[in-house]
């Protein structure tokens, strides 16, 4: 006779699934950033992630689902300090030679292109920052993320369209 199937939706499921993989995960962020709080803060998300979705995910694939979830969360950590980092890097004159009302759009075009990009699914905002932010080729991606470069493709097109209807004349 046929096991009943472990649901990770039960509390005492998830739980053992918490105590035999937490200290995985976390070590798998924190060999890529060397940052034990970010690691802890990844690894707690990707559980979070977990619950919200325990009934799409099997029991058997827990493990590659935290994986995936906490390497996608760490991608978007780094791709949003890119982000800030090489907007930082703008030089920036002490005089304000642009008018007040430059200033504000400006402004506001950043905040509807954050918006915009966080709106978009993880799949396609992680090919996006990748290719965009990272400047990584379609290949390099579809290798990174396990996925064929038309997937890339795909998901490069998807996302341009979304943000051009989020954000007009981008």
């Amino acid at each position: 006779m046929e096991q009943p199937k472990k649901s990770v939706c039960e509390q005492p499921v998830f739980t053992d699934i918490f105590e035999s993989h937490a200290e995985a995960v976390r070590n798998f962020i924190y060999y890529k950033c060397g940052d034990r709080d970010q690691a802890e803060d990844v690894m707690q998300e990707a559980f979070i992630k977990l619950w919200h979705n325990c009934k799409k995910v099997i029991f058997e694939k827990a493990k590659g689902f935290l994986c995936t979830v906490a390497n996608n969360l760490f991608l978007n950590q780094v791709a949003r300090q890119k982000v800030r980092l090489e907007y930082s890097k703008i030089p920036r004159s002490n005089k304000n030679v642009e008018s007040p009302d430059f200033v504000m759009e400006e402004k506001e075009f950043l905040d509807k292109l954050q918006n915009a990009i966080a709106e978009l699914p993880e799949g396609q905002r992680e090919v996006f920052l990748l290719n965009r932010i990272d400047k990584k080729t379609y290949n390099e991606i579809a290798e990174m993320l396990d996925i064929s470069v038309k997937a890339v493709e795909k998901r490069m097109h998807n996302a341009l369209k979304k943000m051009r209807v989020i954000i007009k004349n981008i």
